[in-house]
């Protein structure tokens, strides 16, 4: 029986920092994974590949150039399935060999196979070779990720009935596409496949979609992806899902039917911990397979076991994943480190793209904090005019009492790049002063910082030091 300091369970980008981590500090580490290549849902399913599909997307369309040659303007007149996935699976196997490089550099050992608990010191490793390995940790970490909700209401059948992992090996690229479930990636893929101009219906149950983002925002991003052909259904829900064969048939409550060519079902994700046995441990998990932790140290109940990433629920996100990991493990090694920063960025790499930083407006308004607004929209940039921009916008708050940025919301071109400006300004205390006194390079869509925060700065009150001190004898005469 092998004994490690730290076993990782998972190797998505919690369990990979968590892991390299611990090789820095010359501890036996071993990352085991359930799948035949390392990466996790990050590398695999999740980040890397619908980013990647993004990319090809918007260049074999020409969606960015079509402001100034036209909608009908391609840069590949037939795009097919294989087109996408070619530059997919270069990407993937660059990742992949990355991640092994850097596990060899740092000593991490590493095992393909299912892990369960036997007991809170010990797993047992099930390869697909039908061989099973027992091994024991002083620590653990938990980095299993999530898996595709798949109710049983819904008909899949892998083909024109898929999840968003069985999405990225699609055979064709569908005429038309029903999206079920407005969050995260159910935008990201519908505002991407209607950049290819395949009809898209997008079906959300509730009356709102991605809450979280500020109102403002998600007002102008839904007139957006209305413009660009997204038929978006709020406040639809759905009594069945048909496969008709050829076509698949939604009927929704109110009794109106849509058809199409494919459906992806993206309702939601579960935590894949069903086969880990956490019982076995002493851990308990939620109603969706996710596991609780003290979000300082990311120990969950049983104190030398860790959990990081997807697994334990928001903000769900491969950055924070890989921030978690390095602080679980590094608590788990007895060694200080520096604590996460207060703000981090949130982007939602949909067409037109989402990122935000720090507090919505509505937020600001439920805590009862005065503040002012500053927006800017790409459009009256210069940079925007050379690219041919026509939408997107940047959006700030501060407060009145104190001139520091609450938040940033950023809706376009570019949007997760430029919102690290205001994370920075955000985790240093920064104020609407910032922006007015800073110099942006010219032209950048980086100038927009500045319009917003002048636009803001000449509605806000004048500090006294700003004030002109005027003499009381000249006022006099």
């Amino acid at each position: 029986m092998s004994h490690y300091d730290l076993i990782v369970i998972g190797s998505g980008p919690a369990g990979r920092s968590a892991a390299i981590q611990a090789g820095k500090l010359k501890r036996r580490v071993l990352v085991i994974d359930r799948k035949d290549r390392l990466g996790g849902v990050s590398v695999h399913t999740g980040t890397i590949p619908s980013k990647t599909l993004r990319e090809t997307v918007l260049n074999l369309s020409g969606w960015r150039e079509r402001s100034f040659y036209g909608r009908s303007y391609r840069v590949k007149d037939d795009i097919e399935a294989q087109d996408l996935k070619m530059r997919l699976h270069k990407t993937l196997d660059y990742e992949v060999d990355v991640l092994e490089h850097q596990f060899n550099r740092n000593h991490v050992e590493t095992l393909l196979g299912m892990a369960k608990f036997l007991d809170p010191n010990t797993v047992e490793v099930a390869t697909e070779a039908g061989e099973t390995t027992t091994l024991t940790a002083d620590k653990f970490l938990i980095s299993t990720g999530t898996k595709t909700y798949r109710p049983d209401t819904v008909p899949f059948n892998g083909t024109t009935i898929v999840d968003s992992d069985e999405f990225l090996e699609l055979a064709r690229i569908p005429r038309s596409l029903i999206v079920v479930g407005a969050g995260v990636i159910g935008v990201e893929y519908a505002t991407m496949f209607s950049a290819l101009d395949v009809r898209v219906t997008l079906i959300e149950p509730r009356d709102s979609f991605l809450d979280f983002i500020d109102r403002t925002i998600i007002q102008e991003f839904t007139h957006q992806t209305r413009e660009n052909g997204v038929d978006l259904r709020l406040g639809s829900a759905i009594n069945s899902i048909e496969d008709a064969g050829e076509h698949v048939e939604v009927t929704l409550a109110n009794g109106r039917h849509i058809r199409s060519e494919m459906l992806l079902f993206a309702a939601g994700r579960m935590g894949a911990t069903a086969k880990l046995n956490t019982a076995a441990a002493g851990l308990e998990t939620d109603h969706r397979g996710r596991i609780e932790v003290d979000r300082k140290t990311y120990q969950t109940n049983v104190p030398h076991i860790y959990a990081a990433g997807d697994v334990i629920g928001h903000p769900s996100l491969a950055s924070t994943s890989l921030q978690q990991g390095r602080i679980a493990a590094c608590h788990a090694l007895d060694t200080p480190t520096l604590p996460e920063s207060a703000w981090f960025p949130y982007g939602i790499y949909s067409v037109p793209e989402i990122s935000t930083c720090g507090m919505s407006e509505e937020e600001a308004q439920e805590r009862g904090i005065p503040y002012e607004v500053g927006i800017a929209r790409f459009r009256e940039t210069s940079r925007g005019h050379i690219m041919g921009l026509e939408h997107g916008m940047l959006k700030m708050l501060f407060s009145l009492k104190t001139r520091r940025v609450l938040g940033v919301q950023i809706v376009g071109e570019g949007a997760t790049e430029l919102i690290h400006i205001a994370q920075a300004v955000l985790n240093l205390k920064g104020t609407v002063d910032y922006f007015v006194q800073n110099t942006f390079n010219y032209p950048t869509l980086a100038e927009a910082y500045k319009i917003a925060g002048l636009d803001a700065f000449n509605r806000m009150p004048i500090p006294e030091e700003y004030k002109v001190k005027r003499d009381a004898k000249k006022k006099k005469k």
